[in-house]
Protein backbone atom coordinates (compact mmCIF):
# COMPACT_ATOMS: atom_id res chain seq x y z
CA UNK A 1 0.00 0.00 0.00
CA UNK A 2 1.45 3.29 -1.31
CA UNK A 3 2.25 5.52 2.11
CA UNK A 4 0.64 8.78 1.58
CA UNK A 5 2.66 11.69 2.24
CA UNK A 6 1.44 14.94 3.97
CA UNK A 7 1.88 18.12 2.39
CA UNK A 8 3.43 21.14 4.30
CA UNK A 9 1.25 23.71 5.19
CA UNK A 10 1.99 27.50 3.78
CA UNK A 11 -0.16 30.38 5.71
CA UNK A 12 -0.32 34.21 4.26
CA UNK A 13 -2.97 36.65 4.79
CA UNK A 14 -3.32 39.68 3.26
CA UNK A 15 -4.63 43.40 4.97
CA UNK A 16 -8.06 44.34 3.82
CA UNK A 17 -7.69 48.21 4.02
CA UNK A 18 -6.61 48.71 0.16
CA UNK A 19 -6.86 47.35 -2.81
CA UNK A 20 -3.62 45.07 -3.90
CA UNK A 21 -1.74 46.77 -6.37
CA UNK A 22 -0.39 45.24 -9.41
CA UNK A 23 3.12 44.79 -8.23
CA UNK A 24 1.13 42.59 -4.78
CA UNK A 25 -0.72 40.43 -7.40
CA UNK A 26 2.50 39.43 -9.84
CA UNK A 27 5.03 39.30 -7.37
CA UNK A 28 2.94 37.88 -4.56
CA UNK A 29 -0.29 36.57 -5.00
CA UNK A 30 -0.63 35.03 -8.32
CA UNK A 31 2.10 32.41 -6.39
CA UNK A 32 -0.34 32.06 -3.81
CA UNK A 33 -2.66 30.40 -6.37
CA UNK A 34 0.19 28.20 -7.55
CA UNK A 35 1.66 26.86 -4.12
CA UNK A 36 -2.37 25.31 -4.24
CA UNK A 37 -1.54 22.20 -5.65
CA UNK A 38 1.88 21.63 -4.43
CA UNK A 39 0.75 22.58 -0.81
CA UNK A 40 -1.77 22.25 1.88
CA UNK A 41 -2.41 26.35 2.04
CA UNK A 42 -4.64 28.09 4.55
CA UNK A 43 -4.99 31.70 3.08
CA UNK A 44 -6.67 34.88 5.58
CA UNK A 45 -7.96 38.73 5.26
CA UNK A 46 -6.22 39.90 7.75
CA UNK A 47 -8.92 42.09 9.55
CA UNK A 48 -7.60 42.10 13.55
CA UNK A 49 -4.24 43.45 12.05
CA UNK A 50 -5.93 46.37 10.19
CA UNK A 51 -7.19 48.14 13.61
CA UNK A 52 -3.49 49.10 14.54
CA UNK A 53 -4.62 52.33 12.18
CA UNK A 54 -8.14 53.72 12.87
CA UNK A 55 -10.54 52.66 10.06
CA UNK A 56 -13.91 53.71 8.96
CA UNK A 57 -16.30 50.45 10.31
CA UNK A 58 -18.70 50.83 7.29
CA UNK A 59 -15.74 50.97 4.87
CA UNK A 60 -14.13 48.56 6.26
CA UNK A 61 -16.72 45.98 6.60
CA UNK A 62 -17.09 46.47 2.56
CA UNK A 63 -12.95 46.26 2.06
CA UNK A 64 -13.21 42.54 4.00
CA UNK A 65 -15.97 42.12 2.06
CA UNK A 66 -14.12 42.60 -1.66
CA UNK A 67 -10.90 41.51 -0.22
CA UNK A 68 -12.09 38.34 0.50
CA UNK A 69 -14.27 38.31 -3.09
CA UNK A 70 -10.86 38.55 -4.96
CA UNK A 71 -9.26 35.82 -3.18
CA UNK A 72 -11.74 33.87 -4.63
CA UNK A 73 -11.08 35.83 -8.42
CA UNK A 74 -7.82 35.60 -8.41
CA UNK A 75 -8.10 31.87 -8.11
CA UNK A 76 -8.04 30.36 -4.38
CA UNK A 77 -10.15 27.85 -4.69
CA UNK A 78 -11.79 27.74 -1.17
CA UNK A 79 -12.04 23.29 -1.78
CA UNK A 80 -8.49 23.43 -2.07
CA UNK A 81 -6.94 25.61 0.44
CA UNK A 82 -8.91 27.29 3.82
CA UNK A 83 -10.02 30.63 2.43
CA UNK A 84 -11.24 32.39 5.66
CA UNK A 85 -11.59 36.08 7.50
CA UNK A 86 -9.22 35.96 10.21
CA UNK A 87 -11.70 37.74 12.92
CA UNK A 88 -13.98 34.59 12.30
CA UNK A 89 -11.58 32.46 14.10
CA UNK A 90 -11.31 33.90 17.57
CA UNK A 91 -8.49 30.84 18.31
CA UNK A 92 -6.41 33.91 16.42
CA UNK A 93 -6.67 36.42 19.28
CA UNK A 94 -6.45 34.17 22.14
CA UNK A 95 -3.16 32.73 21.53
CA UNK A 96 -2.14 35.79 20.50
CA UNK A 97 -2.56 36.50 24.32
CA UNK A 98 -0.92 34.05 25.70
CA UNK A 99 2.44 34.19 23.07
CA UNK A 100 2.59 37.89 23.97
CA UNK A 101 3.03 36.46 27.62
CA UNK A 102 6.23 34.50 26.40
CA UNK A 103 7.37 37.46 23.68
CA UNK A 104 10.26 39.95 25.42
CA UNK A 105 9.65 43.40 25.28
CA UNK A 106 12.98 44.56 23.86
CA UNK A 107 12.01 41.80 20.59
CA UNK A 108 8.69 44.18 19.92
CA UNK A 109 10.54 47.29 20.13
CA UNK A 110 13.27 46.25 17.92
CA UNK A 111 10.31 45.76 15.35
CA UNK A 112 11.38 47.98 12.14
CA UNK A 113 7.48 48.32 11.20
CA UNK A 114 6.53 49.20 14.53
CA UNK A 115 8.80 52.12 14.37
CA UNK A 116 7.51 52.92 10.50
CA UNK A 117 4.06 53.15 11.66
CA UNK A 118 4.80 55.07 14.47
CA UNK A 119 6.55 58.01 12.78
CA UNK A 120 3.79 57.65 10.16
CA UNK A 121 1.32 58.06 12.51
CA UNK A 122 2.57 60.09 15.97
CA UNK A 123 -1.08 60.72 16.89
CA UNK A 124 -2.03 56.95 17.28
CA UNK A 125 0.74 54.90 18.42
CA UNK A 126 -1.25 52.16 20.65
CA UNK A 127 -0.58 49.32 22.42
CA UNK A 128 -1.81 46.99 19.36
CA UNK A 129 0.42 48.57 16.85
CA UNK A 130 3.29 47.43 19.56
CA UNK A 131 2.14 44.03 20.24
CA UNK A 132 0.41 42.90 16.60
CA UNK A 133 3.84 40.96 15.82
CA UNK A 134 2.88 38.17 18.29
CA UNK A 135 -0.70 38.46 16.62
CA UNK A 136 1.30 38.07 13.42
CA UNK A 137 3.06 34.89 15.26
CA UNK A 138 0.01 33.75 16.47
CA UNK A 139 -1.22 33.48 13.00
CA UNK A 140 1.01 31.07 11.83
CA UNK A 141 2.10 29.20 14.59
CA UNK A 142 -1.77 28.21 15.48
CA UNK A 143 -1.69 26.11 11.98
CA UNK A 144 1.22 24.84 12.53
CA UNK A 145 2.43 26.32 9.47
CA UNK A 146 5.73 25.17 7.95
CA UNK A 147 6.78 27.92 5.14
CA UNK A 148 4.81 31.52 5.02
CA UNK A 149 5.52 33.49 1.47
CA UNK A 150 7.19 36.96 2.44
CA UNK A 151 9.27 39.33 0.79
CA UNK A 152 12.27 39.73 1.93
CA UNK A 153 11.48 42.99 4.18
CA UNK A 154 8.79 40.18 6.66
CA UNK A 155 11.40 38.21 7.28
CA UNK A 156 11.58 39.66 10.74
CA UNK A 157 7.98 38.33 11.27
CA UNK A 158 8.74 34.97 10.39
CA UNK A 159 11.92 35.17 13.22
CA UNK A 160 9.91 36.46 16.16
CA UNK A 161 7.80 33.84 15.86
CA UNK A 162 10.35 31.16 15.58
CA UNK A 163 11.78 32.61 18.66
CA UNK A 164 8.72 32.61 20.58
CA UNK A 165 7.96 29.22 19.28
CA UNK A 166 11.10 27.93 20.05
CA UNK A 167 10.97 29.28 23.68
CA UNK A 168 7.53 28.04 24.36
CA UNK A 169 8.66 24.91 23.02
CA UNK A 170 11.48 24.71 25.14
CA UNK A 171 9.69 25.28 28.31
CA UNK A 172 6.46 22.91 27.97
CA UNK A 173 7.98 20.67 24.97
CA UNK A 174 7.21 20.07 21.36
CA UNK A 175 4.30 22.54 20.92
CA UNK A 176 4.46 24.69 17.89
CA UNK A 177 6.10 23.91 14.34
CA UNK A 178 9.27 25.80 13.58
CA UNK A 179 8.27 27.89 11.01
CA UNK A 180 10.03 28.73 7.56
CA UNK A 181 10.28 31.98 5.38
CA UNK A 182 8.95 30.74 1.51
CA UNK A 183 10.98 33.60 0.00
CA UNK A 184 8.44 34.27 -2.99
CA UNK A 185 10.72 33.41 -6.65
CA UNK A 186 9.29 36.00 -8.85
CA UNK A 187 11.13 37.95 -11.99
CA UNK A 188 8.57 40.95 -11.74
CA UNK A 189 9.69 43.45 -8.76
CA UNK A 190 7.11 45.74 -9.98
CA UNK A 191 8.39 49.74 -9.54
CA UNK A 192 6.64 52.83 -9.19
CA UNK A 193 5.18 54.50 -12.65
CA UNK A 194 6.31 57.95 -11.22
CA UNK A 195 9.71 57.14 -9.71
CA UNK A 196 10.88 53.50 -10.79
CA UNK A 197 13.58 53.77 -8.11
CA UNK A 198 10.92 52.74 -5.33
CA UNK A 199 8.73 50.01 -5.28
CA UNK A 200 5.20 50.54 -6.43
CA UNK A 201 3.44 51.11 -3.01
CA UNK A 202 -1.10 51.61 -2.54
CA UNK A 203 -0.06 54.49 -0.51
CA UNK A 204 1.97 56.54 -3.17
CA UNK A 205 0.56 60.25 -2.69
CA UNK A 206 0.89 60.05 -6.88
CA UNK A 207 -2.01 58.06 -8.11
CA UNK A 208 -0.76 57.93 -11.36
CA UNK A 209 2.35 55.80 -9.88
CA UNK A 210 0.14 52.90 -9.01
CA UNK A 211 -1.82 50.40 -10.94
CA UNK A 212 -4.93 49.00 -8.67
CA UNK A 213 -5.66 45.33 -9.71
CA UNK A 214 -9.44 46.76 -10.08
CA UNK A 215 -8.49 49.65 -12.22
CA UNK A 216 -10.23 49.55 -15.36
CA UNK A 217 -9.02 49.43 -18.95
CA UNK A 218 -8.85 52.94 -19.66
CA UNK A 219 -7.10 54.53 -16.42
CA UNK A 220 -4.81 51.59 -16.86
CA UNK A 221 -3.63 52.75 -20.19
CA UNK A 222 -3.76 56.32 -19.43
CA UNK A 223 -1.07 55.29 -16.01
CA UNK A 224 1.21 53.36 -18.58
CA UNK A 225 1.09 56.39 -21.05
CA UNK A 226 2.23 58.89 -18.18
CA UNK A 227 4.99 56.51 -17.00
CA UNK A 228 8.31 58.30 -16.20
CA UNK A 229 10.53 56.75 -19.07
CA UNK A 230 14.24 58.47 -20.39
CA UNK A 231 15.07 60.64 -23.12
CA UNK A 232 17.20 57.73 -25.06
CA UNK A 233 14.01 56.43 -26.83
CA UNK A 234 15.32 52.71 -27.08
CA UNK A 235 13.56 49.88 -25.31
CA UNK A 236 16.13 47.83 -24.21
CA UNK A 237 17.01 46.69 -20.48
CA UNK A 238 19.99 48.22 -18.96
CA UNK A 239 21.58 49.85 -15.98
CA UNK A 240 20.22 53.59 -15.84
CA UNK A 241 17.02 53.24 -17.51
CA UNK A 242 15.09 52.63 -14.28
CA UNK A 243 11.51 53.87 -16.14
CA UNK A 244 12.16 51.72 -18.80
CA UNK A 245 13.35 48.69 -17.20
CA UNK A 246 10.47 48.81 -14.98
CA UNK A 247 8.00 48.76 -17.94
CA UNK A 248 9.82 45.78 -19.58
CA UNK A 249 9.42 43.64 -16.59
CA UNK A 250 6.14 44.50 -16.48
CA UNK A 251 5.28 43.65 -19.62
CA UNK A 252 7.31 40.77 -19.69
CA UNK A 253 5.42 39.58 -16.66
CA UNK A 254 2.23 39.76 -18.29
CA UNK A 255 2.91 38.21 -22.07
CA UNK A 256 5.66 35.50 -20.61
CA UNK A 257 7.75 37.21 -23.04
CA UNK A 258 12.24 37.72 -22.43
CA UNK A 259 13.49 41.21 -22.46
CA UNK A 260 14.94 39.94 -25.93
CA UNK A 261 11.73 39.45 -27.48
CA UNK A 262 10.56 42.73 -26.09
CA UNK A 263 13.38 44.71 -27.63
CA UNK A 264 12.99 42.79 -31.02
CA UNK A 265 9.43 43.89 -31.32
CA UNK A 266 9.92 47.81 -30.58
CA UNK A 267 13.18 48.11 -32.09
CA UNK A 268 12.64 51.14 -34.13
CA UNK A 269 9.35 52.41 -32.29
CA UNK A 270 8.96 55.33 -29.83
CA UNK A 271 8.13 54.77 -26.38
CA UNK A 272 4.98 56.00 -26.84
CA UNK A 273 3.90 52.27 -28.60
CA UNK A 274 5.83 50.92 -25.86
CA UNK A 275 3.96 52.39 -22.89
CA UNK A 276 0.42 52.09 -24.76
CA UNK A 277 1.48 48.19 -25.27
CA UNK A 278 2.28 47.51 -22.09
CA UNK A 279 -0.60 49.13 -20.77
CA UNK A 280 -3.28 47.10 -23.14
CA UNK A 281 -1.39 43.69 -22.26
CA UNK A 282 -1.68 44.77 -18.45
CA UNK A 283 -5.60 45.51 -18.43
CA UNK A 284 -5.91 42.38 -20.99
CA UNK A 285 -4.48 39.92 -18.23
CA UNK A 286 -6.06 41.61 -15.46
CA UNK A 287 -9.55 41.58 -17.40
CA UNK A 288 -10.74 38.13 -16.38
CA UNK A 289 -10.35 38.47 -13.05
CA UNK A 290 -12.09 41.48 -12.59
CA UNK A 291 -14.82 40.02 -14.64
CA UNK A 292 -14.87 36.91 -12.09
CA UNK A 293 -14.63 39.39 -9.02
CA UNK A 294 -17.77 41.97 -10.43
CA UNK A 295 -19.49 37.78 -10.68
CA UNK A 296 -18.41 36.85 -6.79
CA UNK A 297 -19.35 40.35 -5.27
CA UNK A 298 -23.12 40.70 -6.39
CA UNK A 299 -23.62 36.93 -5.50
CA UNK A 300 -23.66 37.45 -1.35
CA UNK A 301 -24.97 34.32 -0.52
CA UNK A 302 -21.77 32.83 -2.58
CA UNK A 303 -19.64 34.79 -0.46
CA UNK A 304 -21.27 34.24 2.91
CA UNK A 305 -21.33 30.08 1.99
CA UNK A 306 -17.95 30.89 1.60
CA UNK A 307 -16.72 32.45 4.31
CA UNK A 308 -18.67 30.37 7.00
CA UNK A 309 -17.12 26.86 5.12
CA UNK A 310 -13.76 28.97 5.41
CA UNK A 311 -14.26 29.83 9.06
CA UNK A 312 -15.41 26.18 9.97
CA UNK A 313 -12.45 24.95 8.18
CA UNK A 314 -9.95 27.52 9.88
CA UNK A 315 -11.18 26.76 13.29
CA UNK A 316 -11.24 22.81 12.97
CA UNK A 317 -7.45 23.15 11.71
CA UNK A 318 -6.83 25.49 14.84
CA UNK A 319 -8.36 23.81 17.74
CA UNK A 320 -6.13 21.01 18.50
CA UNK A 321 -3.01 23.78 18.96
CA UNK A 322 -5.04 26.38 20.71
CA UNK A 323 -6.35 23.63 23.13
CA UNK A 324 -2.61 21.57 23.51
CA UNK A 325 -1.47 25.34 24.40
CA UNK A 326 -3.79 25.88 27.23
CA UNK A 327 -3.60 22.58 28.63
CA UNK A 328 0.67 23.11 28.42
CA UNK A 329 -0.09 26.80 30.43
CA UNK A 330 -2.09 25.12 32.99
CA UNK A 331 -5.75 26.14 32.05
CA UNK A 332 -8.60 23.93 33.00
CA UNK A 333 -10.66 22.76 30.83
CA UNK A 334 -14.83 23.52 30.85
CA UNK A 335 -16.27 19.85 32.18
CA UNK A 336 -18.13 18.57 29.58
Amino acid sequence: MEEVIAKKRILSAIQPTNTPTLGNYLGALLNWIKLQDEYDCAYSIADLHSITVRQDPQKLRKQITESYALLLAMGVDPKKSIAFVQGHNPAHAELSWVLSCYTQFGELSRMTQFKDKSEKHPENINAGLFTYPVLMSADILLYQADLVPVGVDQKQHIELARNIAQRFNSVYGDTFTMPEPYITKTTAKIMSLQDPTKKMSKSDENPNACISILDDRDTIVRKFKRAVTDSEAEVCYREGKDGINNLMSIYSAVTDKSFEEIEKEFSGKGYGDFKLAVGEATADMLAPMQAEFQKIINDKKYIGDCMREGAEKAYKASRKTLQKVYKKVGFVELPR
